[in-house]
């Protein structure tokens, strides 16, 4: 039968392994970052062909 995992059995900065959780976040924040950089791309792209598709006629139309 195997113990529970104690605090002493976690890595603890400057051991090896520790490192590895630093590594996985930095490489999640860089995927979040570049999403986030998308996202907001496709948002204006949108917002800039709508623009350009009404074009003049949003002045020119019946109220």
């Amino acid at each position: 039968m195997t113990e529970p995992e104690t605090y002493s059995s976690l890595p603890v900065a400057g051991l090896p392994g520790a490192g590895s959780k630093d590594a996985a976040a930095r490489a999640r924040r860089g995927r979040n970052i570049a999403i986030a950089i998308g996202l907001v791309g496709f948002v204006v792209l949108v917002y800039l062909v709508t623009v350009f598709r009404m074009g003049g006629n949003v002045i020119n139309r019946p109220l």
